[in-house]
């Protein structure tokens, strides 16, 4: 987004005698506070001059407008900051400037016209658009609405179905798209689109095309019965769709007010919900996750050394399972030819087939073309050994978590792959020093963390070691970044960040169980609080074979906090192995379908008979608020600890990690950004007490112990909190 005080509108008047005024603000001309009070001074002057007859708006460098700058929230969210009166921007510029102007105005789209940019774009008498320009009103994914009439324009220009699509689902529309939907009246190339709209604006002086108020059309508006109906439904997929959000119900009963009470009235109402929105939890926590996700790929000491990142030509995939699958489907996806090795010819057969269906699952929803999903299987080549690596520059280990062949791996790959290839391990918990034991290629082994499904899943962990050369971490950013995922560099331990982060969420959870609290209470509260799935609905998804196996690096690694559950052995001893085999906390239908097994209480009891564990009845009817917290301050604790040991770099990339490798609500801002929102001495204390009565699972650790004392937020930084001793 453009940084404040920088932006500005230039107006120059053509011989025709139509005033171009062009938005600058690098790189996406966002509008800032200066860029729009720059818009109402050229508009007035346009209006003041006679040599000026009509009006364009168009964008510099190819792009409209990327929307209001986002940094600028963090002024709107401080109270001691002076901030434009509600209603200054959408009334007094947007309506009052723009739209009642005397001399017509035509918005030239190229590039990007989203949220405030869009909305200034719907305020000018006519649009025109290159077929490409991406338009939307995405302000919902931050936690607001569209501030600037947004909500009152959408609808009379595109009918209420349409226009609450795009707000709820924050979806562009591409110019082709809109000019069928009507939010744009002509579609040109962009070499004609300045021309073209300068033309328009003459031919709506010239009453040779309409002169349109946006704000005040009514054609597209359904009655008022009719309409109330369709805002009904809205509400109620908005509820179910997101139960934890109020944002989008505002947005609705926006949209109604102007509809009951006229768009003036609802122009009022939208700035009003406006303020009120940006002071939000919610708006606070999607800024603060906004941010964290664009911080990620800038790692101090690596990606500030001006090194540049080194062309891929080719990858192998070892390992054709459903992770190594998955990793060369997300490669051929952008263009990465790959050699797929497998240990025999049926697994390689099963590998490339797993492949082709994930592909056809993209056709299926309309997201890939027959054409390119041929060309994407073109990419791939399998292989039963070593021979064709002698020119790769790439290769990511994806088979079993098995510490031994994982050594005799990279011990091959050092032999065989050429002196500069990059050696990168997909291993979700074993310590990368121990798989490149037998190297000595140490420089060049990194760790490639994807998370199942890895061609859907959006993050990549990127593990280095203290030997990894920072080339290596700079092209493997390079590579997140063409396969379009969110990379967060993380150090070398048992588990990384993201899985030693959570192993403590199903171990907690199993610490209840053993002790009174009923399994499905405990999913049913934590996907309440936002998670696509309780901790023991996970365990069954990931399956109990995996669950032992990362399990038992933690008892190995940390075994004094570790809590030790005799449920999932005993399990597995009647064959039940979580969703795979139909059977784990839960019962499975042919449709992989939960439903609650009766018979889970048997296997429980005997879990508590083996451990000596009796039943505490102040956990058997737990309330709400002491489930979330007794599952998630262990995850908050362990944070902590990863955060100290300089496993992460900030606290934000946690948060990331939190909320796109294991599904933590995004309104919430992720995982510290969350504790901190409940207070570091809050956490100690529930910890602390919790750890006197069941034991050092729950120990709250010295980082979290050296905050609380003084009160200061988990996410501040070492030197932060120097300074307040």
């Amino acid at each position: 987004m453009g940084s404040r005080g920088k932006g500005r509108t230039l107006m120059e008047v053509g011989p025709d005698g139509v005033a171009i005024i062009t938005i600058i603000n690098p790189p996406v001309n966002s509008l800032s506070v200066d860029v729009l009070r720059s818009l109402k001074e050229s508009f007035d002057q346009a209006l003041q001059r006679d040599d000026v007859k009509a009006i364009v708006v168009t964008g510099a460098k190819g792009k409209f407008s990327g929307g209001f700058d986002i940094t600028s929230f963090g002024g709107a969210q401080e109270a001691n900051i002076e901030r434009p009166k509600p209603g200054w921007i959408s009334v007094e510029i947007i309506t009052d400037t723009i739209e009642a102007a005397r001399k017509p105005s035509v918005a030239a789209i190229d590039g990007l016209a989203l949220g405030g940019g869009l909305e200034v774009a719907m305020a000018c008498n006519a649009r025109i658009s290159t077929p490409t320009a991406q338009l939307g009103l995405p302000e919902l994914q931050l936690g607001i609405i569209p501030g600037f009439g947004g909500t009152q324009r959408l609808p009379r220009l595109v009918g209420l179905t349409k226009a609450l699509e795009i707000m709820l689902t924050s979806k562009p529309v591409q110019g082709k798209e809109a000019f069928g939907l009507g939010l744009v009246d002509g579609v040109v190339s962009p070499d004609q689109l300045v021309n073209t709209a300068r033309k328009w604006a003459l031919d709506i002086l010239d009453r040779r095309r309409p002169w349109v108020y946006s704000l005040y059309k009514t054609d597209k508006i359904e009655p008022l019965g009719e309409a109330r109906e369709i805002l009904k439904f809205a509400r109620a997929q908005a509820r179910k769709q997101a139960p934890n959000l109020n944002h989008p119900l505002v947005c609705i009963d926006v949209i109604e007010a102007g509809i009951v009470s006229g768009p003036r009235a609802g122009l009022w109402k939208e700035a009003e919900a406006f303020e009120e929105l940006v002071q939000s939890d919610t708006c606070k926590s999607l800024v603060h996750i906004f941010f964290a996700q664009r911080g990620t790929s800038k790692v101090p000491g690596v990606t500030d050394r001006g090194l540049a990142p080194r062309h891929m030509k080719k990858v192998a995939i070892l390992g054709g399972g459903l992770m190594g699958s998955g990793i060369a489907t997300a490669l051929v996806l952008s263009n990465y030819p790959v050699i797929l090795k497998e240990v025999n010819q049926k697994f390689l057969d099963a590998g490339i087939n797993r492949i082709k269906a994930n592909l056809q699952s993209r056709i299926k929803k309309g997201k890939m073309t027959q054409e390119k999903f041929e060309n994407a299987i073109t990419l791939v080549k399998g292989s039963l050994d070593y021979e064709s690596f002698r020119d790769v520059d790439m290769v990511i280990e994806a088979v079993i978590e098995n510490v031994s062949l994982k050594q005799q791996i990279f011990a091959d790959l050092e032999k065989y792959c050429p002196p500069n290839c990059i050696l990168a391990s997909n291993t979700s918990t074993i310590d990368l020093n121990l798989i490149g034991e037998k190297t000595k290629s140490q420089d060049r082994i990194i760790g490639a963390h994807f998370f199942s499904p890895a061609h859907v899943m959006p993050l990549l962990e990127i593990v280095r070691t203290k030997q990894t050369s920072p080339q290596v971490i700079v092209d493997l950013l390079d590579v997140s970044k063409k396969i379009k995922k969110t990379p967060v560099v993380v150090g070398n331990c048992t588990g990384f960040a993201v899985n030693r982060m959570f192993f403590p969420y199903t171990q907690a959870a199993l610490l209840l169980v053993e002790r009174g609290t009923d399994v499905y209470q405990i999913d049913k509260v934590i996907t309440k609080f936002g998670m696509p799935m309780g901790p023991l609905r996970l365990a069954d998804l990931v399956g109990f074979g995996v669950a032992v196996a990362t399990g038992s690096q933690f008892v190995q690694n940390f075994p004094e906090r570790t809590y030790k559950s005799m449920l999932i052995p005993i399990l597995q001893e009647d064959k039940r192995a979580g969703e795979t085999t139909r059977r784990g906390f839960y019962l499975y239908d042919d449709r992989r379908k939960a439903s609650p097994d009766p018979e889970l209480k048997n296997y429980i009891e005997k879990a508590r008979r083996i451990s000596g564990v009796s039943i505490d009845p102040k956990l058997v009817k737990l309330p709400e608020k002491d489930i979330i917290e007794m599952i998630f301050f262990p995850v908050v604790n362990e944070a902590c600890r990863v955060l100290d040991e300089g496993i992460a770099i900030k606290a934000a990339d946690l948060d990331i990690s939190a909320v796109m490798g294991m599904g933590f609500p995004p309104y919430r801002g992720g995982i510290i950004f969350w504790a901190d929102s409940l207070g570091s001495k809050y956490i100690y204390s529930r910890l602390e007490k919790w750890s006197e009565l069941y034991g050092e699972f729950f120990k709250p650790c010295a980082y979290l112990a050296a905050r609380a004392a003084k009160g200061i937020p988990l996410s501040a930084s070492v030197e932060q909190v120097k300074s307040r001793l």
